[in-house]
């Protein structure tokens, strides 16, 4: 995407998520803030400087922060005059703010015809919900997300999965809006407007499996993938550790019950043919769960590898640093923030075979490029003045 500009105007996660893989893919991005700043640079504790969390390092490496007025004339026109150098744009402001703030599809495509207007959403905007106030929290409990678990394991209390899940989902829709977006820009010669709700990303994610027996006109079951949804199938306890295993198929289950000399319970009536075992799964879930303590986790994963049935152990999310396959492929990368000292990076996880991604500047300090932004304008002279030319 070199060659290619984007203006963001989004906050938190959503949308820098979504310009984040843009910056990663080389676009040039342009953070536009407010004087107090995205509200992500304060979550967790800076190494140095306050406002440069590491919540915000990790979401916009690559990126250039400007400050600018946009209710002050000078602030404006520096504004106008970078949305006509756009490709896109990027936002999350409220619907009834928009128009407010002269920040429309109208207004910004007068100023860029071909320009890719992207707005995120918390609900769509045709529908009752528009304009009501989104967060992940919020989605995840409209979306079914927090009901998930209460049907998995039989607590009734809803509760939300601990990670930013809506963000990070909506954040990947909006990024092959774009693309594809671009796609046609490229075929056509017209940008468009383009709008990705929060809401109808995660209900539509949630309902690819969960949507289940009741996609069909009537019904021929229930809402709810009952496979995921099984209580037994869930991470088993080892001697010294714990596991996950995914039989599945078949066959798998038969290798795994010859391995450890069980193959008497196929014997049992719920378990005597194919049918009757996919029917009972969970007995077999239930059967497998017995028998893991009696080994360390290390022997099962290679009697597992051995038999070719997946299995993993469980990793504790802050020991991903040390796995040795993440380690052998590269995923993170120790760099040098000229102020915040070292930090672990995270790369894009695709390889390109026909291109080599960039290495991107660090995350920006608030503000740290707006008189940059206006010299490319033409706003400030190209040198500094010297003093006693001011």
């Amino acid at each position: 995407m070199a060659g290619l500009r984007v203006v963001d105007l989004s906050t938190v996660v959503f949308g820098p998520y979504c310009t984040q893989t843009l910056a990663d893919l080389g676009a040039d991005v342009i953070k536009i803030e407010p004087p107090e700043g995205d509200t992500v640079r304060v979550i967790g504790t800076p190494a140095h400087t306050p406002g440069m969390g590491p919540v915000f390092l990790r979401l916009n490496r690559g990126k250039r922060s400007v400050v600018w007025n946009m209710k002050s004339p000078t602030g404006r026109a520096a504004l106008e005059k970078l949305l006509a150098t756009a490709d896109i744009l990027v936002h999350n402001i409220r619907p009834e703010a928009v128009a407010r703030l002269g920040l429309d599809y109208d207004t910004v495509r007068a100023l860029r015809p071909d320009i890719i207007y992207v707005h995120c959403t918390g609900f769509g905007l045709a529908g009752p919900y528009a304009g009501l106030q989104a967060y992940d929290d919020v989605i995840q409990a409209a979306s079914g997300a927090a009901a998930l678990l209460p049907r998995a394991d039989g607590n009734p209390r809803p509760r939300y999965l601990p990670m930013l899940f809506a963000d990070k989902v909506s954040g990947l829709h909006a990024t092959y809006a774009v693309l594809a977006a671009l796609v046609h820009r490229l075929r056509t010669g017209c940008g468009q407007h383009v709008e990705v709700p929060m809401f109808e990303s995660i209900a539509s994610f949630n309902l690819v499996e969960h949507l289940c027996n009741a996609t069909l006109v009537p019904p021929t079951g229930d809402w709810g993938y009952a496979r995921q949804l099984d209580p037994t199938r869930q991470p088993m306890r080892t001697s010294d550790g714990w596991i996950s295993v995914a039989p599945y198929v078949d066959d798998r289950w038969q290798r795994f019950f010859q391995a450890v000399g069980r193959l008497d319970v196929f014997e049992r009536p719920s378990l005597a043919d194919k049918t009757l075992r996919r029917q009972n799964m969970s007995e077999m879930y239930l059967l497998m769960t017995d028998l893991m303590p009696s080994r360390s986790t290390a022997d099962w994963l290679a009697l597992f590898k051995q038999i070719a049935v997946p299995a993993m152990a469980v990793n504790d999310i802050g020991g991903l640093k040390d796995d040795p396959h993440l380690q052998a492929v590269g995923l993170f990368n120790e760099r040098q923030h000229p102020t915040e000292g070292a930090y672990l990076e995270v790369r894009q996880p695709v390889v390109f075979g026909g291109c080599t991604l960039p290495e991107l500047r660090h995350a920006p300090h608030l503000g740290e490029h707006s008189d940059e932004l206006l010299r490319e304008l033409g706003l400030l002279p190209a040198d500094p003045m010297p003093p006693d030319a001011r």
